[in-house]
């Protein structure tokens, strides 16, 4: 793909400049708000390059494909840079922050977002940068362990313990990231939420007594964090409206640090806690005591949520169960989702006579195997329809091996195959995966579809 002319393409269809609010990427779609769509998703899916286009909402989503949606993005972001006459939508959230043009930007905000969908987006930007190194660590981590487990000698080596700092280092500094990406994200300064993130995670708070209790370092996690950098960047920019100029610089930080961190050990940390307990308690004894019936109904609901984009949402649950027990007992289940979907593509592939369809499942294939599943919902089976339901059959009874033996994994960011290596149960999960695969494909066989004549096949 050039990334460039995939952007110009997209560009010419969305444009012009002052019609696009400032776009973003996940790891595998270009996001982005227009004021009015004189486009239609026949006109995006017929970019060279374009897997598939989703309307959330009122956010379009071009599904790109992992690695991809990034450059693409940031070559959109220069084109429009380039065309902007000093005036568009991006230059309006800009504007925002700076207190300029505020009436017009909450206007255009309020019609083109719902505030639960803006939410959502917020927790996704927030995380999305974070991911690399959970990837990073997670495999590292899942490598080791499978190691000790074959040779329980090499655990004493140096080089082996070096690698397990290494594994590890994503979650000791888990905090510290999601206080800058969340400040920042909330409109306040990115080093004072990563400064309050470290405040609520120092070690030495735990020899400070507060009412007759040992405080207790990082209580609360990242619920707590960002709960912190939403209230800090809320004081900050209201501090910075009534703090004069010339004292604006030294006042605002030091009152912005001094009462975030009074209200971070009396607010934050203990709902953070509260709501941390509660999320992970749900969590883990649904599966444990539902069981297959649990997995089984979240493996098969989770490809609506991917349909609809918000399937990012849980990504800070995932995140505080990793924190809390070093695990996600979720992620192998919702992994399914994904693996039903291989197994309704292929069974696609095998019945279609369609050429186009062929080619379009045999270019996404390998990358629905790695746990990127988008290019076969938007390209396969959700356009023709029946294979959709397949997929999520696939993925309930994918789910339902996975809880049944209650597997977890020790990152996230990646799933499908790949994911294999991080969990605590390696031949359960792959059981799942094939499980996933086969009844996938079997289902969708049965159902079966309408076969699309040439020119109406998914591009």
């Amino acid at each position: 793909m050039n990334y460039r002319e995939a952007a110009q393409e997209i560009y010419d269809c969305i444009g012009p400049a002052e019609n696009i609010a400032a776009p973003y990427n996940c790891m595998t779609r270009l996001r982005f708000t227009v004021k009015e769509a004189k486009f239609t998703k026949e006109d995006l899916l017929a970019i060279d390059g374009v897997k598939g286009v989703n309307l959330s909402g009122t956010e379009w989503q071009i599904v790109l494909g992992p690695g991809k949606a990034a450059k693409v993005t940031a070559e959109l972001k220069a084109i429009l840079q380039e065309h902007k006459p000093g005036g568009g939508l991006s230059d309006l959230a800009e504007a925002a922050r700076a207190g300029d043009g505020t009436a017009l930007h909450d206007a255009i905000r309020r019609k083109n977002s719902s505030s639960w969908q803006e939410g959502l987006r917020k927790i996704a930007r927030i995380f999305v940068p974070i991911i690399p190194a959970f990837i990073a660590c997670g495999l590292i981590t899942g490598i080791l362990n499978t190691v000790g487990k074959i040779d329980p000698s090499l655990t004493t080596a140096a080089w082996f313990q070096l690698a397990a700092v290494a594994g590890n280092a994503a979650f000791y500094g888990l905090n510290l990231f999601v206080g800058i990406n969340a400040s920042e994200e909330f409109g306040g300064t990115p080093v004072i939420g990563g400064v309050l993130a470290a405040f609520m995670s120092h070690p030495a708070l735990s020899s400070i007594m507060l009412f007759d209790e040992a405080l207790t370092p990082g209580q609360g996690g990242i619920i707590a964090v960002i709960l912190l950098c939403f209230f800090a960047a809320a004081l900050e920019k209201r501090l910075h409206r009534f703090i004069p100029d010339m004292f604006d610089l030294f006042l605002t930080p030091l009152l912005t640090v001094i009462i975030s961190a009074v209200v971070a050990i009396v607010v934050c940390q203990p709902v953070g806690g509260f709501l941390s307990a509660a999320v992970g308690t749900a969590a883990t004894t649904s599966v444990k005591q539902g069981g297959a019936l649990t997995g089984f109904i979240l493996g098969g609901t989770f490809l609506p949520l991917v349909l609809l984009g918000i399937h990012q949402g849980l990504t800070p649950i995932h995140a505080d169960l990793l924190t809390r027990y070093g695990v996600t007992v979720l992620l192998p289940i919702l992994a399914m989702a994904g693996a039903g979907q291989v197994g309704a593509a292929l069974a696609v592939y095998v019945k279609t006579k369609n050429k186009r369809l062929r080619k379009t499942i045999a270019s996404a294939l390998p990358v629905g195997v790695m746990g990127i599943g988008e290019p076969l919902i938007y390209g396969v089976t959700l356009p023709l329809g029946k294979p959709f339901i397949g997929a999520c059959i696939g993925g309930a009874c994918g789910g339902a091996v996975q809880a049944a033996f209650g597997i977890g994994a020790a990152t996230l960011g990646i799933s499908g195959l790949p994911l294999a290596a991080t969990t605590t149960n390696i031949p359960v999960y792959i059981a799942g995966l094939a499980a996933a695969y086969g009844i996938g494909f079997a289902a969708t066989y049965i159902i079966g579809f309408t076969d699309p004549a040439p020119e109406e096949a998914a591009s």
